[in-house]
């Protein structure tokens, strides 16, 4: 008889309760942080959306994708576009903002699917050089088409408006003696995207699709002997991923309040790159450590660059805030390649199974303690 095999669980029937403390801690800080911290949450949030989606696809199914900036820059640009009203030589189609916001999500799914029939006859650095020309056509696009997109300038962006209910800075809602502006809304806007963006990812990756991906990402061969539509799982890998990325651009582009062409270029493709093999690739909560640690990084070194040596304002002849953290963060990808292959995702399993040793090394005698390998 077969002995059957069960998936492992993220957290024990015993610590049930750490999920609602989890989310109730998520909930805290529009409570207690100044607009820095609530900023650079929000930046960290957007971001890990836009990882967990890259990692579906580069970590999970083995798709180099360059391009990722490009498709938060269809979800950013698609929002403002849906949602503006036309107005001193721009354009727009003037919708609802919710309409508008999910409108921005499909857009950037569109533009995966359109892109998709490439990323199914092409793989590894193919992949990776094809999808890099999707940020020189994005780049060519947002600088020159301004009715659209403002130009170099860029454009204001719309504040989500649910219901009645809207996010941005407009006075009169106060809880727990709480003044809550636009940074403190959308905190809560966004970890109502990240849960469910993260929830999702895990359970594609727990299931029959996540266990395809992954065949597709060791074996592609193997994969299609055993029955696994190939093309059909790279191609909807693609648009999801994409749809993900669109979903953090508009977030983005909320949390901005302007969207600008230069931030959506190559630096953060890279940065993108960076977040998921730092945080551990194929794994949704490496995606967010990465997510986070790649996004707040920047954000630490420019608040407390002057007392830190080498860092110095940008323009005054040392080392920029945003230089450093590009330095620090490319010294971190060397070293999780080195030492640790499974990213910071890794980092508590590995403490875990060694403490878990040490505990039953007390319990052996001397002499099963010499047999024990080194």
């Amino acid at each position: 008889m077969s002995e059957r095999r069960t998936s492992p669980r993220l957290i024990g029937p015993g610590r049930w309760w750490l999920v609602p403390v989890g989310f109730a801690v998520m909930l805290l800080p529009p409570f207690y942080l100044d607009a820095f911290w609530l900023q650079t949450g929000l930046f960290a949030m957007s971001a890990a959306i836009g990882a967990i989606g890259l990692n579906l696809l580069t970590g999970s199914t083995g798709q180099l994708s360059m391009g990722h900036a490009f498709f938060l820059a269809v979800g950013a640009y698609g929002y403002v576009y849906l949602a503006s009203s036309p107005e001193d030589g721009m354009t727009g189609l003037g919708l609802p903002t919710p309409l508008a916001f999910l409108g921005a999500i499909v857009l950037a799914g569109v533009a995966g699917g359109a892109f998709s029939p490439i990323a199914g006859r092409l793989r590894g650095v193919y992949l990776g050089i094809a999808s890099l020309a999707l940020i020189f056509i994005g780049q060519h696009v947002l600088f020159n088409a301004e009715s659209v997109t403002g130009g170099f300038n860029g454009r204001n962006v719309p504040p989500l408006e649910i219901f009645g209910f809207s996010f941005d800075d407009s006075p009169g809602v106060v809880v727990l003696n709480v003044p809550f502006g636009a940074l403190e809304r959308l905190w809560f806007l966004a970890v109502a995207l990240l849960v469910p963006a993260a929830w999702i990812a895990r359970g594609i990756l727990r299931g029959r699709p996540g266990r395809a991906m992954n065949t597709i990402r060791d074996h592609e061969v193997a994969a299609a002997v055993m029955g696994v539509p190939v093309a059909r799982y790279r191609a909807g890998v693609f648009v999801l991923s994409s749809m993900y990325a669109g979903a953090a651009g508009a977030l983005l582009a909320l949390a901005f309040r302007r969207t600008v062409p230069d931030y959506f270029g190559m630096f953060l493709a890279l940065d993108y790159l960076a977040m998921i093999v730092i945080g551990g690739l194929g794994s949704v909560a490496g995606a967010v450590a990465g997510a986070v640690f790649v996004s707040v990084l920047p954000q630490l070194l420019t608040r407390f660059g002057d007392d830190l040596p080498m860092v110095a304002a940008p323009g005054s002849g040392g080392v920029s805030p945003a230089e450093a953290a590009r330095i620090l963060y490319g010294a971190a990808v060397v070293a999780v390649v080195l030492f640790l292959p499974r990213g910071l995702a890794g980092v508590w399993p590995m403490l875990r199974s060694a403490a878990s040793r040490r505990r039953a090394s007390r319990h052996l005698t001397p002499l099963e303690k010499e047999e024990q390998p080194a």
